[in-house]
């Protein structure tokens, strides 16, 4: 099947199975190594992206979803070489310790702020509830979200 899609802004074009897992896809035929598998089963949230602006768990998410819609990874985040507003509070938060979980946590995190820019502390937790660190970062990712609300939107 001939899957039409853009992917960080750039129009793209797979010929794969209709059920096969996007994050597969992204990572082993076009590259983006950023999005991270963790348990397969869409529990954990490592391996979220954007499709069409609403957080996803790629590696639940057959490839035939993603037809003509737009997909954003982590490496899709940055505006022309400036980190997104997110990826700048996660550096100045220091909300991340091995880092696996940052990618998926970030994409959350921004979809989150476009519909929440001014959160509390419970509309964060709440919202990140579905990502899990196995590090237990979570005090200062909470504090990596507030530092982003308070920032521009490439900051």
């Amino acid at each position: 099947m001939r899957i039409d899609m853009t992917v960080n802004g750039t129009a793209r074009q797979i010929d794969t199975e209709a059920d096969r897992p996007l994050l597969e896809v992204l990572r082993e035929d076009l590259g983006l190594t950023g999005t991270k598998y963790g348990c397969g089963e869409g529990q954990c949230r490592a391996c979220t992206v954007l499709l069409d602006g609403r957080v996803v768990a790629s590696c639940r998410t057959p490839i035939s979803t993603a037809a003509g819609k737009k997909i954003t990874t982590i490496e899709g985040l940055a505006l022309n070489g400036r980190l997104h507003r997110v990826q700048q509070a996660f550096i100045a938060e220091g909300a991340m310790q091995c880092g696996y979980c940052v990618p998926g946590m970030i994409l959350t995190a921004t979809a989150f702020l476009e519909k929440t820019p001014h959160p509390s502390e419970a509309q964060i937790a709440e919202a990140m509830n579905g990502n899990l660190c196995r590090c237990a970062g979570y005090p200062r990712l909470i504090a990596a979200i507030h530092h982003a609300a308070k920032g521009g939107a490439h900051a």
